[in-house]
């Protein structure tokens, strides 16, 4: 079974990560741009990070059999230092412009403050422009009033819902989102958010329909591996593989392919490795012996390495 990790930020993972969730059966990732632990101090910081998303972080997860792909965003928790932002969001229409970007994201709230919220409804803006859609963090403060304000937020600027997915949901909040035609994110996690029991329970409770799990591992205590371990989880609850794979695979591609830039079969066919290759004259590799093989090569070491764990 092949899964989809649709919330990682992979530039805070070793390479070692990209081995295991690979052996674990995730052939696909999207990186959301998010806040790096500490506050950026110029646009430039900004346009590097960007770059590595759309170039060395691409090129990395290839070299291990994973396919790529990303959203463009300004984060919350950055919105509120004005003269930061503002140049952030004069950039920002160049990038999402970009093959495999296949949304804006992650925007919302973090202190809930009209700052953020200005921000959040302009990009939705741009979300709109560029035909794209729009990935959202429900804040880990006033998580309830936080995901009103954004559903709200989201009538008053006018994208279609179908083309939101509101993320970090839990069961507080889920109600909310199940009230509308927006997406349903949940990020599992270790020892806050969710859990992969109280995700199979909501799913029991709720249905699968436009239910998306993912990892949002990042460079705190997280997890890159909660996707299959939550598939694990679903197949002791008692959901088939068809279930299975339309939570952890099916339905985030279905979601994200509505910017028109990746698609099911895409994900699904793999990718060849060769770690012969180079990007910007650098190898991944730190002494290895570099691989090279076919897709069905891979696959064969994939359920190889599964059977091992």
């Amino acid at each position: 079974m092949h899964f989809f990790d649709p919330h990682i930020h992979m530039v805070s993972r070793t390479t070692d990560d990209y081995e295991r969730m690979f052996a674990s059966g995730i052939v696909g990732v999207i990186e959301p741009a998010f806040w790096q632990g500490q506050a950026r101090t110029s646009v430039g910081s900004f346009i590097d990070y960007f770059d590595m998303l759309i170039g060395w972080e691409r090129f990395r997860a290839s070299q291990f059999g994973i396919r790529h792909y990303c959203t463009m965003g300004l984060n919350p928790k950055e919105a509120n230092d004005l003269s930061i932002a503002e140049e952030v969001i004069k950039v920002l229409p160049r990038y999402l412009a970009k093959d495999g970007v296949v949304a804006v994201g992650e925007i919302g709230y973090d202190d809930i403050t009209a700052e953020e919220e200005r921000f959040m409804a302009t990009q939705m803006e741009l979300a709109m422009d560029f035909e794209l859609p729009v990935l959202v963090h429900t804040p880990h403060r006033d998580k309830i009033g936080g995901t009103k304000r954004t559903l709200s937020l989201i009538k008053e600027v006018g994208i279609p819902e179908h083309l939101v997915i509101i993320d970090h949901l839990n069961e507080q909040t889920l109600p909310l989102v199940m009230e509308t035609d927006c997406w349903r994110g949940h990020s599992i996690y270790p020892n806050t958010k969710m859990s992969e029991q109280r995700m199979v329970s909501l799913l029991q409770q709720y249905g699968l329909e436009k239910m998306v799990v993912n990892s949002a591992a990042d460079w705190g205590c997280s997890d890159p591996l909660k996707v299959p371990k939550t598939g694990a989880a679903m197949k002791a609850a008692g959901f088939n593989q068809s279930d299975i794979e339309k939570v952890l695979f099916d339905n985030p591609i279905e979601f994200f392919a509505q910017s028109g830039r990746m698609t099911k079969a895409e994900v699904r066919a793999g990718i060849p490795i060769d770690q012969t290759q180079l990007f910007q004259e650098n190898s991944a590799l730190r002494g290895q012996e570099p691989v090279v093989s076919e897709v069905e090569e891979s696959r064969e070491q994939e359920s190889a390495n599964e059977a091992a764990l």
